[in-house]
Protein backbone atom coordinates (compact mmCIF):
# COMPACT_ATOMS: atom_id res chain seq x y z
CA UNK A 1 0.00 0.00 0.00
CA UNK A 2 1.30 3.43 -0.93
CA UNK A 3 2.23 5.79 1.87
CA UNK A 4 -0.43 8.35 2.69
CA UNK A 5 0.25 12.01 3.29
CA UNK A 6 -1.25 13.90 6.21
CA UNK A 7 -3.33 15.95 3.80
CA UNK A 8 -4.86 12.83 2.26
CA UNK A 9 -5.62 11.37 5.68
CA UNK A 10 -7.27 14.58 6.88
CA UNK A 11 -9.30 14.76 3.68
CA UNK A 12 -10.66 11.26 4.33
CA UNK A 13 -11.36 12.16 7.95
CA UNK A 14 -13.26 15.27 6.87
CA UNK A 15 -15.39 13.16 4.51
CA UNK A 16 -15.98 10.70 7.35
CA UNK A 17 -16.96 13.54 9.68
CA UNK A 18 -19.43 14.93 7.14
CA UNK A 19 -20.99 11.48 6.65
CA UNK A 20 -21.03 11.02 10.41
CA UNK A 21 -23.00 14.26 10.82
CA UNK A 22 -25.66 12.99 8.40
CA UNK A 23 -25.69 9.60 10.15
CA UNK A 24 -26.16 11.40 13.48
CA UNK A 25 -29.12 13.53 12.37
CA UNK A 26 -30.85 10.66 10.59
CA UNK A 27 -30.28 8.19 13.42
CA UNK A 28 -31.48 10.69 16.04
CA UNK A 29 -34.74 10.99 14.12
CA UNK A 30 -35.05 7.19 13.98
CA UNK A 31 -34.24 6.89 17.69
CA UNK A 32 -36.91 9.47 18.59
CA UNK A 33 -39.56 7.72 16.50
CA UNK A 34 -38.72 4.26 17.80
CA UNK A 35 -38.32 5.39 21.40
CA UNK A 36 -41.66 7.22 21.49
CA UNK A 37 -43.82 5.27 19.03
CA UNK A 38 -42.12 1.85 18.88
CA UNK A 39 -42.23 2.16 15.09
CA UNK A 40 -39.24 1.17 12.94
CA UNK A 41 -39.56 3.97 10.39
CA UNK A 42 -38.34 2.56 7.08
CA UNK A 43 -39.51 5.71 5.25
CA UNK A 44 -36.76 7.71 6.95
CA UNK A 45 -34.34 7.36 4.05
CA UNK A 46 -37.07 8.23 1.54
CA UNK A 47 -37.98 11.33 3.55
CA UNK A 48 -34.32 12.36 3.49
CA UNK A 49 -34.39 11.92 -0.30
CA UNK A 50 -37.70 13.81 -0.67
CA UNK A 51 -36.18 16.81 1.14
CA UNK A 52 -33.22 16.88 -1.25
CA UNK A 53 -35.55 16.70 -4.26
CA UNK A 54 -37.86 19.42 -2.93
CA UNK A 55 -34.88 21.72 -2.40
CA UNK A 56 -33.48 20.98 -5.87
CA UNK A 57 -36.90 21.66 -7.41
CA UNK A 58 -37.28 24.92 -5.49
CA UNK A 59 -33.79 26.17 -6.34
CA UNK A 60 -33.53 25.06 -9.97
CA UNK A 61 -36.88 23.98 -11.46
CA UNK A 62 -39.50 26.25 -9.90
CA UNK A 63 -38.25 29.40 -11.70
CA UNK A 64 -38.56 27.51 -15.02
CA UNK A 65 -42.05 26.24 -14.20
CA UNK A 66 -43.20 29.74 -13.24
CA UNK A 67 -41.56 31.28 -16.29
CA UNK A 68 -39.72 33.81 -14.14
CA UNK A 69 -36.00 33.49 -14.81
CA UNK A 70 -35.03 35.94 -12.08
CA UNK A 71 -37.14 34.16 -9.46
CA UNK A 72 -34.93 32.28 -6.99
CA UNK A 73 -35.79 30.60 -3.71
CA UNK A 74 -33.10 31.22 -1.13
CA UNK A 75 -31.18 28.23 0.23
CA UNK A 76 -31.76 29.64 3.72
CA UNK A 77 -35.50 29.73 3.12
CA UNK A 78 -35.40 26.14 1.85
CA UNK A 79 -33.49 25.17 4.99
CA UNK A 80 -36.57 26.21 7.01
CA UNK A 81 -39.48 25.40 4.70
CA UNK A 82 -38.43 22.00 3.32
CA UNK A 83 -37.96 20.24 6.70
CA UNK A 84 -41.38 21.59 7.73
CA UNK A 85 -42.94 20.25 4.51
CA UNK A 86 -41.31 16.84 5.02
CA UNK A 87 -42.42 16.83 8.66
CA UNK A 88 -45.95 17.63 7.48
CA UNK A 89 -45.86 14.66 5.08
CA UNK A 90 -44.66 12.49 7.95
CA UNK A 91 -47.45 13.69 10.25
CA UNK A 92 -50.00 12.92 7.54
CA UNK A 93 -48.64 9.37 7.27
CA UNK A 94 -48.68 8.99 11.05
CA UNK A 95 -52.26 10.27 11.45
CA UNK A 96 -53.74 8.25 8.58
CA UNK A 97 -51.74 5.01 8.63
CA UNK A 98 -49.26 4.45 11.44
CA UNK A 99 -51.62 5.24 14.32
CA UNK A 100 -53.62 2.15 13.34
CA UNK A 101 -50.61 -0.08 14.03
CA UNK A 102 -49.46 1.07 17.47
CA UNK A 103 -51.13 -1.85 19.23
CA UNK A 104 -49.68 -4.41 16.81
CA UNK A 105 -46.26 -6.05 16.53
CA UNK A 106 -43.30 -3.92 15.33
CA UNK A 107 -43.18 -5.97 12.12
CA UNK A 108 -46.40 -4.41 10.80
CA UNK A 109 -45.04 -0.88 11.13
CA UNK A 110 -41.79 -1.92 9.48
CA UNK A 111 -43.61 -3.49 6.51
CA UNK A 112 -45.93 -0.49 6.08
CA UNK A 113 -43.13 2.09 6.17
CA UNK A 114 -41.00 -0.08 3.87
CA UNK A 115 -43.85 -0.13 1.34
CA UNK A 116 -44.34 3.65 1.58
CA UNK A 117 -40.61 4.15 1.00
CA UNK A 118 -40.73 2.01 -2.13
CA UNK A 119 -43.68 4.03 -3.44
CA UNK A 120 -41.83 7.32 -2.87
CA UNK A 121 -38.67 6.02 -4.55
CA UNK A 122 -40.57 4.54 -7.46
CA UNK A 123 -42.56 7.72 -8.11
CA UNK A 124 -39.46 9.95 -8.24
CA UNK A 125 -37.57 7.37 -10.27
CA UNK A 126 -40.43 7.39 -12.81
CA UNK A 127 -40.40 11.19 -13.18
CA UNK A 128 -36.66 11.94 -12.83
CA UNK A 129 -34.82 8.70 -13.57
CA UNK A 130 -31.74 7.60 -11.67
CA UNK A 131 -29.18 10.10 -12.96
CA UNK A 132 -27.75 12.27 -10.21
CA UNK A 133 -28.54 15.96 -9.84
CA UNK A 134 -27.19 18.65 -7.55
CA UNK A 135 -27.33 22.32 -6.70
CA UNK A 136 -24.64 24.70 -5.52
CA UNK A 137 -24.39 25.91 -1.93
CA UNK A 138 -25.17 29.61 -1.29
CA UNK A 139 -22.50 32.01 -2.47
CA UNK A 140 -21.60 33.05 1.07
CA UNK A 141 -20.61 29.42 1.78
CA UNK A 142 -18.67 28.83 -1.44
CA UNK A 143 -14.91 28.51 -1.61
CA UNK A 144 -12.67 27.09 1.08
CA UNK A 145 -10.12 27.77 3.76
CA UNK A 146 -6.49 26.62 3.67
CA UNK A 147 -5.75 25.18 7.13
CA UNK A 148 -2.16 24.32 6.23
CA UNK A 149 -2.57 20.58 6.58
CA UNK A 150 -5.71 20.48 4.39
CA UNK A 151 -8.09 22.60 2.32
CA UNK A 152 -11.51 22.79 3.99
CA UNK A 153 -14.53 23.77 1.85
CA UNK A 154 -16.54 26.38 3.73
CA UNK A 155 -19.84 24.61 3.10
CA UNK A 156 -18.58 21.37 4.62
CA UNK A 157 -17.49 23.26 7.71
CA UNK A 158 -20.94 24.84 7.90
CA UNK A 159 -22.59 21.42 7.69
CA UNK A 160 -20.50 20.13 10.60
CA UNK A 161 -21.27 23.14 12.80
CA UNK A 162 -24.98 23.13 11.91
CA UNK A 163 -25.25 19.37 12.50
CA UNK A 164 -23.59 19.56 15.91
CA UNK A 165 -25.89 22.44 16.89
CA UNK A 166 -29.00 20.49 15.80
CA UNK A 167 -27.89 17.32 17.61
CA UNK A 168 -27.12 19.14 20.86
CA UNK A 169 -30.37 21.09 20.68
CA UNK A 170 -32.38 17.91 20.03
CA UNK A 171 -30.72 16.07 22.91
CA UNK A 172 -31.40 18.99 25.26
CA UNK A 173 -35.04 19.23 24.16
CA UNK A 174 -35.80 15.56 24.79
CA UNK A 175 -33.59 14.93 27.80
CA UNK A 176 -33.45 18.18 29.76
CA UNK A 177 -36.81 19.95 29.31
CA UNK A 178 -40.30 19.47 30.72
CA UNK A 179 -41.62 18.72 27.23
CA UNK A 180 -39.11 15.90 26.87
CA UNK A 181 -40.14 14.53 30.26
CA UNK A 182 -43.80 14.58 29.18
CA UNK A 183 -42.92 12.74 25.97
CA UNK A 184 -41.03 10.02 27.81
CA UNK A 185 -43.83 9.68 30.36
CA UNK A 186 -46.38 9.50 27.55
CA UNK A 187 -44.73 6.41 26.12
CA UNK A 188 -44.46 4.64 29.48
CA UNK A 189 -47.88 5.48 30.96
CA UNK A 190 -50.05 7.50 28.54
CA UNK A 191 -53.29 7.03 30.51
CA UNK A 192 -51.78 8.52 33.66
CA UNK A 193 -50.39 11.50 31.73
CA UNK A 194 -53.75 12.09 30.04
CA UNK A 195 -55.37 12.15 33.48
CA UNK A 196 -53.31 15.29 34.15
CA UNK A 197 -54.81 16.99 31.09
CA UNK A 198 -51.92 16.39 28.67
CA UNK A 199 -52.87 15.71 25.04
CA UNK A 200 -50.67 12.63 24.58
CA UNK A 201 -51.70 11.76 20.96
CA UNK A 202 -50.85 15.31 19.84
CA UNK A 203 -47.46 15.15 21.58
CA UNK A 204 -46.67 11.81 19.95
CA UNK A 205 -47.68 13.12 16.52
CA UNK A 206 -45.52 16.24 16.90
CA UNK A 207 -42.59 14.11 18.11
CA UNK A 208 -42.93 11.92 15.00
CA UNK A 209 -43.02 15.04 12.84
CA UNK A 210 -39.91 16.33 14.59
CA UNK A 211 -38.03 13.08 13.95
CA UNK A 212 -39.02 13.16 10.28
CA UNK A 213 -38.09 16.86 10.12
CA UNK A 214 -34.53 15.94 11.17
CA UNK A 215 -34.33 13.67 8.12
CA UNK A 216 -35.64 16.56 6.00
CA UNK A 217 -33.04 18.95 7.39
CA UNK A 218 -30.29 16.43 6.69
CA UNK A 219 -31.58 16.07 3.12
CA UNK A 220 -31.40 19.82 2.48
CA UNK A 221 -27.86 20.01 3.86
CA UNK A 222 -26.68 16.91 2.00
CA UNK A 223 -27.78 17.78 -1.53
CA UNK A 224 -24.91 20.20 -2.39
CA UNK A 225 -22.48 17.44 -1.33
CA UNK A 226 -24.22 14.25 -2.50
CA UNK A 227 -25.79 13.43 -5.84
CA UNK A 228 -29.58 13.69 -5.65
CA UNK A 229 -31.14 10.41 -6.80
CA UNK A 230 -34.26 8.46 -5.79
CA UNK A 231 -32.00 5.90 -4.10
CA UNK A 232 -29.82 8.31 -2.11
CA UNK A 233 -31.81 7.68 1.08
CA UNK A 234 -31.90 3.91 0.66
CA UNK A 235 -28.11 3.85 0.30
CA UNK A 236 -27.74 5.58 3.68
CA UNK A 237 -30.54 3.84 5.53
CA UNK A 238 -28.74 0.52 6.10
CA UNK A 239 -25.85 2.31 7.79
CA UNK A 240 -28.21 4.54 9.78
CA UNK A 241 -30.08 1.51 11.13
CA UNK A 242 -26.75 0.01 12.13
CA UNK A 243 -25.88 3.26 13.92
CA UNK A 244 -29.16 3.15 15.87
CA UNK A 245 -28.59 -0.48 16.86
CA UNK A 246 -25.01 0.17 17.96
CA UNK A 247 -25.95 3.30 19.90
CA UNK A 248 -28.95 1.61 21.50
CA UNK A 249 -32.53 1.63 20.22
CA UNK A 250 -34.30 4.72 21.52
CA UNK A 251 -31.13 6.40 22.84
CA UNK A 252 -30.98 9.90 21.34
CA UNK A 253 -27.51 10.73 22.68
CA UNK A 254 -26.27 7.29 21.67
CA UNK A 255 -27.51 7.79 18.11
CA UNK A 256 -25.72 11.14 17.74
CA UNK A 257 -22.40 10.06 19.27
CA UNK A 258 -22.37 6.73 17.44
CA UNK A 259 -23.24 8.38 14.12
CA UNK A 260 -20.31 10.80 14.29
CA UNK A 261 -17.96 8.12 15.63
CA UNK A 262 -18.80 5.58 12.94
CA UNK A 263 -18.47 8.23 10.24
CA UNK A 264 -14.89 8.87 11.41
CA UNK A 265 -14.16 5.14 11.60
CA UNK A 266 -15.46 4.75 8.06
CA UNK A 267 -13.25 7.64 6.91
CA UNK A 268 -10.13 6.12 8.48
CA UNK A 269 -10.95 2.73 6.96
CA UNK A 270 -11.29 4.30 3.50
CA UNK A 271 -7.88 5.88 3.98
CA UNK A 272 -6.01 2.71 4.92
CA UNK A 273 -8.11 -0.18 3.60
CA UNK A 274 -10.83 1.07 1.18
CA UNK A 275 -12.13 -2.43 0.46
CA UNK A 276 -13.35 -2.78 4.05
CA UNK A 277 -15.03 0.63 4.30
CA UNK A 278 -18.42 -0.69 3.17
CA UNK A 279 -18.57 -3.42 5.84
CA UNK A 280 -16.70 -1.98 8.83
CA UNK A 281 -19.89 -0.48 10.31
CA UNK A 282 -21.68 -3.83 10.16
CA UNK A 283 -18.70 -5.66 11.65
CA UNK A 284 -18.81 -3.22 14.57
CA UNK A 285 -22.57 -3.76 14.87
CA UNK A 286 -22.09 -7.54 15.05
CA UNK A 287 -19.42 -7.20 17.74
CA UNK A 288 -21.58 -4.82 19.79
CA UNK A 289 -24.62 -7.10 19.57
CA UNK A 290 -22.52 -10.06 20.71
CA UNK A 291 -21.12 -8.23 23.73
CA UNK A 292 -23.86 -5.73 24.57
CA UNK A 293 -27.20 -6.53 22.88
CA UNK A 294 -28.87 -3.34 24.13
CA UNK A 295 -26.27 -1.18 22.37
CA UNK A 296 -23.49 1.01 23.71
CA UNK A 297 -25.85 3.55 25.26
CA UNK A 298 -29.02 1.47 25.54
CA UNK A 299 -30.53 0.24 28.80
CA UNK A 300 -30.38 -3.46 29.55
CA UNK A 301 -33.78 -4.92 30.33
Amino acid sequence: MESMTLQQLMAQLSVGLINGCFYAMLSMGLAIIFGLLNIINFTHGAQFMIAAFLTWIGLTQLPIWLGIEDFQISFWLALIIVPLLVAGIGILIEKTLLKRLYHLDHLYGLLLTFGIALIMQGALRYFYGISGMSYDPPEILSGGVDLGFMFLPVYRGFVVVASFAVCIGTWYLFERTKLGAYLRAGTENPKLLQAFGINVPLMITLAYGFGVGLAGLAGVLAAPIMQITPLMGANLLNIVFAVVVIGGLGSIAGAALTGVGLGLVEGVTKAFYPEASTVVVFVIMALVLLTRPAGLFGKEK
